[in-house]
Parts: C-alpha cells; structure tokens; sequence
C-alpha cells in the first residue's frame, strides 16, 4: 500500500487530497492545528497528526511523529493569503510575516525533515503553489505580497531538488479553486483541481525535479 503526507488538510485541497487517496487505497497521514479538523481527517481513515507550520517545535515533533516513515507522497499544502492589496500601498510587516512565513519558511522547514522520507521509496514531494507565482505570467500586482511568497516558493523548491536527487520535487498550480481562499466566484472545482493534480503527479519522473507544473497537464513559465 503507498503512503502519502499531506501538510495542512484541514480543508479544502489538503482534504480533498485525504480524500481521494483514501479512496484510491492509500495509507494517508495528514495534518491539522484543531481538534475538529483532526477528527475529520480521522472520519475519511486517516493517521492525523497535529501540527502549527508557523512553529519550528511543531515541524520538530512532526518528524520524530513520522519516525522512520517511508513516504511515496508528500504534498505541502499549507498557505495564507494575506489581506492582498498592490504596489500603490505598503504591506504591513504583521501580514508580510504571516504570508512569508506560511508559504515559504514552513516549506523551507519541511523540505529537510519530509525529503529524505521521500528519497526513501524514491517518491514525490509537491508543493501547491499558485500561477500567481509566476513572474512570467504575471499581469498585474493584485495580491502581491502572496505573489512574491509563491514566486520564493518556486525557488526554494527548485533549490531543494538539487539536494534530493533521489526524490522528484515540483510546484503545482492548483488553479483558480472554490475555497474558502479562492472564493466562491472560482471556475475550478476542489475536487476537479485535486483530480488533475494527481493524474500530473502520477507522471511525474525524476526529469521534471524541480519543475513548475499546472493541474490541467501545463507546465508554468517561471
């Protein structure tokens, strides 16, 4: 039976990840910061296991909870908006921090401690990230600070999958998504964009390490 982690499935995608899994016959570990979330999790046969991505104790005690864990797949889905805004105003430090520190330090944290569990069955670790990360493609400064945390992001994941040769690292856009983040007015469903993000996964080889990838089979300019 192939195992997954997924790092922050309290809802939306991370749960629809637990989900489909589960129901594909993986074993699932995942995680969540509240109770309820943890019992939910619980409720789809998934090992829950409690964790703050803002708390380097908490990234800790996630690695020692997974001992010697052999993972075929590691998704990071863990992320923060932020109160979005443009280039015409300054960003607060207080949301700057929280943006910066969610999508990027508690990836950069992960990445020693999940990697090398990893390497181990010679698997994948995925990374959701956003076409907003994308300086390429980038069309305007709307959410900017989330766009510049994304677009490190991309980098610390390309980094990374220099280290971990034996691992297939990648950045996935999940699309424009219904959640409580991408809002009611989103065109692509939780349960499509999880759909295509695992049919891509499935393809994925040790040539596409340190790739930027799109649910819908596109790779993204960075």
């Amino acid at each position: 039976m192939p195992t997954a982690l997924i790092i922050g499935a309290s809802r939306g995608i991370g749960h629809e990840f637990v989900r489909q899994l589960r129901a594909a016959g993986w074993k699932v570990i995942a995680t969540a910061r509240s109770d309820d979330a943890l019992q939910a999790l619980r409720d789809e046969g998934a090992e829950a296991l409690k964790l703050d991505v803002l708390k380097p104790e908490s990234l800790a005690g996630l690695g020692w909870q997974l001992d010697d864990e052999k993972l075929d797949l590691a998704v990071y889905v863990s992320g923060f908006y932020g109160s979005g805004g443009q280039a015409t105003a300054m960003p607060t430090a207080e949301d700057f921090d929280k943006v910066m520190r969610t999508n990027v330090l508690g990836a950069m944290q992960a990445i020693p401690l999940i990697a090398p569990l990893v390497e181990a069955r010679q698997g994948k670790f995925v990374f959701i990230s956003s076409g907003m990360g994308s300086i390429g493609e980038t069309e305007s400064s709307h959410g900017w600070v989330y766009r510049a945390s994304k677009a490190a992001l991309n980098m610390a994941v390309k980094s990374a999958s220099f280290d971990y040769p034996k691992a297939t690292l990648a950045a996935m856009n999940p699309g424009w998504v219904k959640t409580d983040m991408g809002g009611p007015d989103a065109p692509t469903s939780v349960e499509d964009s999880v759909t295509g993000m695992l049919k891509v996964i499935a393809g994925l080889g040790p040539e596409h390490s340190g790739s930027f990838q799109s649910y819908d089979g596109r790779s993204i300019a960075w």
